[in-house]
């Protein structure tokens, strides 16, 4: 028989059935859905463009006459007439409104379709996926059954740990249903000698006589952890899927609460001195083989951070101190890593924020003011210097805060100093009454526009009275005192020219309620800054970081002044790393005097006295031991 007549028997041997199927009826559904949806298309497009182009639909122009329009539509485009002869003429539109309206139901059809299969897509996956996992559910449910166990034994198995954590115990021996694993050999060397008489090795371990049903295991006290005769720790013996069991420093993972981790690590024995016959039940049945003291590595805490593996000083600071001498950065990160509450650090060593940021970051939010870019994040807070300087104190304070690096110490320089304080203190509550950003005030500064503030505080409604007439007087004195107390304010902002300081000081909203909430979250504040010894001809930042660490201290105090204590609690630690050379703070001698009352302890760290007296002339920084 020849290939070609092998219709109505069975198929030749080694010939695949497929090949003689033909077309496959999806296609040809689609192609006559595509022909019919086409046809569609065009009547209703045709009868549209009428409609818009006479307001009425045409006569005579039915569906059956769709086929033959398409034919001469596909052959001369522009001609409608002829497609549709027996409509007449005038009752037709253009070609250019008709392949317009087809167009356009065309694409609207097409997202249509998508839309459609996208959702019947969706629909069919969320379905599948309930399924699936209702399939498991159903699946590990008799899985459980078919072993005689509850839900509850069963998430146990999968999360109970040794009972030295404090949490529920877990079985040792088989599950129920289940054949006991065979007895260790002789090269498993954790059992210890005569541990295999008496009650067997593979029955599973009694649960604690507090361990019942309906009187649930309470959370015994922190208790040293046991290991086998000559070994620090004891870890899983190969072919065992348990988790190291950490001895002497090295325990289960740290409790979040830092409270409880420095107890355990206050109240945990050193890895070299175990019990003479000391042995842990899991070591008795095999499953746990010694290891090596060497390995077994301190957890880091919050008294073993990163500088050092030796444990930190006990305590924090309670109050203000004043240390000297070329080493500063282990004390300063020992003072910020113990501190229980916020903290202000004033530093010009970058390693210092490097090597404090993750700890401090667990405690609360971790910010860090650095306009010159001196440290590489691109997390950097930024702070207007005008801000709340519509209030005229805090305008004077802040106008003292900015001059203070470059503020002459000379008696005979008072009255250039007070001038050019007037002036600054003007210009910032002008900038805060009238909304306007900091660069106005560099602007005013320059000597550009300077009777623009006059004028804002002569019509404001919220300037303080005087203010303006302080001012203009100020401005028209003494010219040659005028000129060097505005040279004075110039020297003092003249960093502004660059855009990242000029960046610095256009905050967001973010930026402002971060710096608003950080002392009451607990967190930390970094200012950083290039450490200047002689800052009366180029200041840089300078201003800018007095001016902050100013501004937190004095809202510390007002914070301290509105609670019932007058104190801060918790304390707000100030560290002030080589503060004479990046941020002198004008008040330091009162905070170190009376910080620590308020809740202000300060930890301020210089190279030498004689850099303090050079900074601070007129007054004495006092020493208090704390420790």
């Amino acid at each position: 028989m020849a290939a070609g007549q092998n219709h109505g028997g069975p198929a030749e041997p080694g010939r695949s059935q497929s090949a003689e199927r033909g077309i496959p009826d999806a296609l040809l559904v689609g192609c006559v859905a595509l022909l019919l949806g086409a046809l569609g298309l065009m009547w209703s497009a045709t009868g549209l463009a009428g409609l818009l182009a006479h307001g009425a639909w045409p006569d005579n122009l039915t569906f059956m006459r769709t086929p033959v329009a398409l034919r001469h539509l596909v052959t001369e485009p522009q001609n409608l007439a002829a497609a549709w002869p027996s409509t007449p003429e005038d009752q037709l539109s253009g070609y250019g409104l008709f392949w317009g309206i087809f167009i356009s139901e065309l694409m609207v059809l097409i997202v249509l379709t998508i839309f459609v299969i996208g959702t019947l897509a969706r629909y069919r996956m969320v379905r599948a996926q309930r399924s699936a996992a209702l399939a498991t559910a159903r699946a590990k449910a008799a899985e459980a059954k078919r072993l005689g166990r509850t839900d509850a034994e069963a998430a146990e198995d999968v999360t109970g740990t040794a009972t030295g954590n404090g949490t529920r115990p877990t079985r040792t021996g088989p599950a129920p249903g289940m054949e006991a694993p065979p007895a260790p050999g002789p090269a498993s060397g954790s059992a210890a000698p005569g541990a295999t008489s008496g009650p067997s090795a593979h029955s599973p371990a009694p649960w604690p006589e507090n361990v019942t049903p309906e009187r649930p295991l309470v959370p015994p006290a922190p208790a040293p952890a046991e290991a086998a005769p000559g070994n620090g720790a004891i870890a899983p013996a190969t072919g065992h899927h348990h988790q190291t069991e950490a001895a002497a420093g090295t325990g289960p993972k740290p409790h979040p609460h830092i409270s409880e981790q420095r107890a355990g690590a206050q109240n945990a024995p050193t890895a070299g001195a175990p019990s003479e016959n000391a042995t842990t039940p899991a070591a008795q049945h095999g499953l746990y083989a010694p290891l090596d003291p060497a390995s077994a590595q301190p957890l880091p805490t919050p008294r073993t951070g990163p500088l050092t593996g030796a444990a930190l000083p006990e305590g924090e600071l309670v109050q203000s101190r004043v240390l000297y001498g070329a080493q500063r950065g282990e004390s300063a990160a020992h003072t910020i890593l113990e501190a229980i509450g916020p903290v202000l650090v004033v530093t010009s060593d970058p390693k210092l924020w490097s090597t404090t940021k993750d700890a401090r970051a667990k405690f609360g939010p971790a910010h860090v003011f650095d306009p010159s870019h001196l440290l590489d994040t691109p997390a950097r807070l930024r702070w207007n210097p005008a801000a709340d300087c519509g209030s005229r104190d805090i305008a004077a304070a802040r106008a003292t805060a900015l001059l203070a690096p470059v503020r002459p110490m000379h008696a005979m320089d008072r009255p250039l100093a007070e001038a050019a304080e007037t002036m600054l203190r003007c210009w910032l509550h002008a900038a805060a009454v009238d909304g306007r950003p900091f660069r106005h005030v560099h602007r005013w500064a320059q000597g550009n526009s300077a009777h623009e503030p006059v004028r804002i505080l002569r019509t404001h409604p919220k300037a303080a009275g005087g203010a303006a007439g302080e001012l203009e007087a100020t401005l028209t004195a003494h010219r040659e005192r005028r000129d060097m107390a505005q040279e004075l304010t110039a020297r003092a902002l003249g960093a502004l020219s660059s855009i990242h300081i000029r960046d610095a000081c256009n905050p967001g909203r973010a930026d402002t309620l971060a710096l608003e909430s950080f002392v009451a979250e607990g967190g930390t504040l970094y200012l950083m800054g290039e450490s200047i010894e002689d800052p009366r001809t180029q200041p840089g930042a300078m201003p800018l970081l007095t001016a902050l660490a100013s501004h937190v201290v004095e809202h510390g105090r007002r914070m301290a002044e509105r609670s019932s204590s007058g104190r801060l609690d918790p304390p707000l630690t100030l560290v002030l790393d080589d503060v004479a050379a990046v941020a002198p703070l004008p008040a330091l001698p009162d905070l170190l005097a009376q910080g620590a009352a308020q809740g202000l302890p300060t930890l301020a760290l210089m190279r030498s006295q004689e850099q303090a007296r050079a900074r601070w002339p007129h007054r004495s920084l006092v020493s208090q031991e704390s420790r």
